[in-house]
Formats: C-alpha cells, structure tokens, sequence
C-alpha cells in the first residue's frame, strides 16, 4: 500500500505546485538574505551556472520587493533555459559558484529540501478540508502549509514513509506514548508552584497502578522512581539503543503505552490528547529534525520551563491592563522532566534525547461561545484556494478585522516588552486566536521554555534564576538572558511582525487586495494609541524602540549554509518606521 501511495502522491498535479512552493521559497530567502548573486537581464534575475557536462546553464526569474521588511515575492516561475526548472538539487549543484554556501553544507541543506518537497507531496495528496465548526485541536492537525519563509518547511529529518503517515499531524493517525519508569538518580523534575497533589498520577487515573505493578515486579521501588513519556518513534529510534545501559541496569523501566490516544499537533513532538482533551499537552524530545532545527529538549530549558510559567503568570496577573483588559492565556508549563545519565563521549545521543514537559491544555481556559484557531489557520486556504477566514474577513470588512486581530493580539505582547522588558518569541506556532463567531477576541502564548527573551537589568519584576546554556548544547541562537538591549526587541520584532504579522499582510494582500502600506497603517495607530494610553512609559518606548528604522531577522537559509555556530542576521527595513515616514 505504501508502495502506491506513493506513487499516487508523486504522480498528483499537487506535487508540481508543491515543488513550485519549494523552489519559490528558496529562491525568495536566498536573494532576501543576499546569499546568491544574480545579474539583470531587463525584468529578469539570472543565475548562471554550469551543468554536469561543463556547458553554461541559464537559470532566470521575476521578482518584486514587497513593502513589509523588504521581502522578496518571485512573480513567475523559475526557469532553466527557458524552460521551468524541475530540480532544486539541480539547481543547487549547477549554481553552487553563486551561492554564499560552505561546501560541506550543500548536500544537507538540499536533502532537506527533497525531504520537504517529497513529505508535503505527500500531505498535499491525502489532505482534507477541516469542518467549518473544527475546534483548535482539530485545526492544530488540519493546518499543513507549514513556514511559509522558510524553505525546508517540511522536511522531518529521521522520518520515513510509514513515520511521516503514522506521526505526521496533517494525517491524524492516534498515537499513545510509551511511558517509562526513570530512576532518580538520573532524572531531573522541575515543577511549578501551583502543582498540588501527584500530578502526573492524576492524568494516568488507575493505568499507574498497573505501572507500579511493573516496577516491583522488576524488584525495584516506584517511590524511587519518576514516571516520564516517551513518543513511540523516540522509543524505537533513539532510547532503546542510546540508553542500553540504564535499561539493562533497571534505572530505565518500560512500563507501557498510555491509557488514552493523543494526536500530533503542527509541532509534531508536542501532543494533543484525544480522548481526554483536557489533560494537558506532552511536548515530547523527539531526535529528528524539522524546518532546520533539531527538536529534543534540551535539559536546561525543561529545568526552566516551569519557573519562567510561574514568573509569567505574576507578570500578568500583577498587571491590570493585561490581566483585566486583554486577558491573554498563558498556557503553562506546569512540569519538566528530564532524564540525564552521567555524560561521556555519547552525550550528543542522550542530551535532550529523553524528556517531557507538560503544557496546560487550552481547553479549561475559553469562556462561553470563544473558540481558537491557530495563528497559521489566518494564512491557510482550503482546497479550492478559499482562505479559512474568508467568511470572518467578509462579514466584517477586511480592515476593520485586521484592528481587531492587532489589538487582541499585538498589544499584550508589546505590553510585555514595553512595560516589562519580557520578549516572546511569538512565532505563528506559538501563539493562537480565541475567537467568538469569527471576532477576535484574546491571544493564546505558549512555548515558554526557550521562547522567551530579557536583559535583567531592564525588568520590571525581576527573573528567576534560570538555569545557563551548557558549553556543549549546539544552538547558539537558543539563549534566554542577554546583556544586548536590542536582541531583546529584535525577538519580538522577527518572530511575531516579522513573522506572524508579515505573513497576514503578505496574505490579506493578494487574496483581498489589502494594501500592506494599509495594513501596516493599522498596526502603527493601534501601536501609538497604545503609547498614548500610557504616557508614563514614555522612557520604556523609547528603550525597547519598536519603531526603529531597521531591525534585526534571522537568515533562516543562509544558517542552513554554513555551521551553525553564531547568530546569522540581516538588517531588513522596519515597516512600522516606514509607515510612518510616509
């Protein structure tokens, strides 16, 4: 079956729009970040390069600057020789002499995109439309268009064909964790101050009792051990071997598969459960990797996660403008595990490698008749090219929606930054809308344990002590404290405008014609009325300046070019300051 399945997907019409999406967006990020050189040719770039036989080769494209950050929008297919380029490999190889790329780094980065290219065939193929009526945790698997910047927006390094369909979100095939007994020694817990009772033992009901059958029966004490998931595509790829040890010592015990079925969300490490929508969300270490980033979890940001959810959660109730007014929901981290065995010369196998935190569910949180959709569904379109808020925009008046969409959602987060000196990094799968019947009413934050950034010298409500970044974690741009002010702005300024609210911009543009001048006018006077409201801040605004005439983003491509050892950034206009020169 998987066989044809295959075939079938490869085979679709859909496949050569998603190929067309691939080439696309690398082509956009790679002239975005200046990581190809091009010449002019009338309306045309072209890229020359040489093919396997040593002959020229032509590449050319159309492409316009769009206002929102400069960005990059390629207006016509890419073409090789005139005729529409069909290989991003292809592509990479012949025009390499063009690129700002170490050479070593080439090949992943073009795996990545063959990956992506084959597993969103694949998605596109066997997709559905969601219900009108689907909730979040519905829309959470629905939603499949993955970043929509980033070119290797799908490629889930480490899955095959059969994992992409059992663990891929857009699929919604149930999964339960496998849970296992972890012994003390080796195993850290972090929890907030709100937990009371056995938290964990509350969600598995009687299934723990069964569990600690299991760990007597292997001669052991439960009372010395923690109880942690695991998902089943960690257990079989990653901890059965790397932790051979510590299950052949009994510091690691299977104990079994969960009582309940979960579904991935559009992360896919962290779970929804299906059977019980109220228990809370397990973000799971998971040693694959997906849009270019590794997705375990570091034991340094799980150890975190809890006191950054308790230190934010006071933040916001001692506040009465968020706490009264916007009401955002702060999903909580409420407890991190982590199991860390002695290092050694494996440690790259088993750091991060085996690790839970549980996320509040969303569920205990919506009033009578609010709903939530997540921040990608703004930009997601059914089928047959119909935008998923089509309905909301028309009924409402395209402007008019887009100021309650800024208000609900981008005031809170500036608040944070503004009178708190507390970045989010607020990207499109951090963050929801709860709406009711389509009206925008609050915003959801989530992902607290790397996803926040301040300077503690310019907090209002001074930080817990966090636990650093290790010498030997590989990610450089995961940091949480930082003595460079506009790092902090920046933060908030590359994943929420640049990313979340660009994107709508870039989106309500060419469905709806929206001018994004028009849409960035919106942002700048909901913005400014907000200063206006809060004269005492005056020193604050200018501090964290989001008005800045350049900001700071991510090269997301160009990372994927070079070692990942330092920040890769690059000045990009700020349309919140171009607005306002005009």
């Amino acid at each position: 079956m998987t066989a044809e399945l295959v075939q079938a997907a490869l085979s679709d019409p859909r496949a050569a729009d998603v190929r067309r999406r691939v080439f696309r967006q690398l082509v956009e990020s790679l002239l975005y970040e200046g990581a190809v050189r091009t010449d002019r040719d009338g309306d045309e770039h072209v890229v020359t390069g040489i093919d396997r036989d040593g002959q020229p080769v032509r590449y050319s494209f159309s492409a316009v600057r769009r206002f929102g950050f400069g960005r990059v929008g390629l207006t016509s297919p890419v073409l090789r020789d005139g005729v529409e380029a069909e290989s991003v490999t292809r592509f990479l190889s012949e025009v390499r002499k063009s690129l700002d790329a170490d050479p070593d780094h080439l090949p992943g980065f073009a795996r990545e995109l063959e990956e992506t290219l084959f597993k969103d065939a694949l998605s596109e193929h066997l997709r559905e439309d969601p219900p009108s009526t689907a909730d979040h945790d519905v829309l959470e698997s629905a939603i499949t268009d993955g970043h929509r910047y980033h070119p290797t927006y799908k490629s889930r390094l480490g899955f095959d064909v059969a994992d992409d369909i059992a663990f891929g979100p857009e699929f919604a095939n149930p999964l339960r964790p496998l849970w296992l007994a972890a012994h003390r020694d080796i195993t850290e817990v972090s929890g907030s101050a709100s937990l009371g009772g056995d938290y964990v033992t509350e969600q598995l009901g009687t299934a723990v009792e069964g569990f600690h059958r299991r760990i007597e029966d292997a001669g052991r004490d439960p009372d010395d051990y923690v109880l942690v998931p695991v998902h089943p595509w960690q257990w079989r790829e990653r901890i059965a071997r790397a932790f051979s040890e510590q299950l052949g010592r009994g510091e690691l015990i299977p104990l079994g598969d969960d009582p309940d079925e979960f579904l991935a969300q559009q992360s896919i490490r962290t779970l929804t459960c299906r059977d019980a929508p109220e228990r809370p969300y397990l973000k799971l270490s998971m040693s694959m990797v997906n849009t270019s980033t590794s997705r375990g979890l570091a034991a340094h940001t799980v150890r975190n996660a809890p006191r950054i959810t308790d230190w934010l959660r006071e933040v916001v109730a001692g506040d009465d403008y968020l706490s009264g007014e916007l009401r955002p929901i702060l999903l909580g981290e409420e407890l991190g595990v982590s199991v860390t065995p002695e290092a050694d010369l494996l440690q790259a196998d088993t750091y991060g490698a085996l690790a839970c935190i549980w996320r509040e569910s969303l569920h205990p949180h919506l009033g009578t008749g609010e709903r939530a959709i997540p921040f990608t569904g703004l930009t997601a379109c059914l089928r047959d090219g119909t935008p998923l808020i089509d309905a909301w925009v028309r009924d409402t008046g395209v402007e008019d929606w887009v100021r309650q969409v800024v208000r609900v959602s981008a005031l809170p987060l500036v608040h944070l930054l503004c009178a708190h000196g507390v970045a989010l990094e607020s990207h499109a799968q951090n963050m929801a809308l709860v709406h009711v019947d389509g009206k925008p009413e609050r915003v959801v934050l989530k992902d607290f344990h790397d996803g926040v950034r301040f300077s503690r010298e310019h907090l209002a409500k001074p930080a817990p002590e966090l636990a650093g970044t290790p010498a030997h974690h590989q990610n450089r741009n995961s940091f949480v404290e930082t003595d460079e002010l506009s790092l902090v702005t920046d933060f908030l300024l590359d994943a929420f405008f640049f990313i979340n609210l660009g994107e709508l911009a870039l989106f309500l543009a060419d469905h709806y014609g929206f001018a994004e001048q028009d849409f960035w006018r919106v942002v700048v006077e909901e913005i400014r009325g907000y200063q206006r409201r809060f004269p005492e801040l005056e020193a604050r605004f200018e501090l964290f300046d989001l008005f800045t005439p350049a900001i700071e983003v991510e090269q997301l491509t160009t990372r994927r070019l070079h070692p990942d050892t330092e920040l890769r950034l690059h000045a990009v206009p700020n349309p919140l300051a171009e607005v306002e020169r005009c």
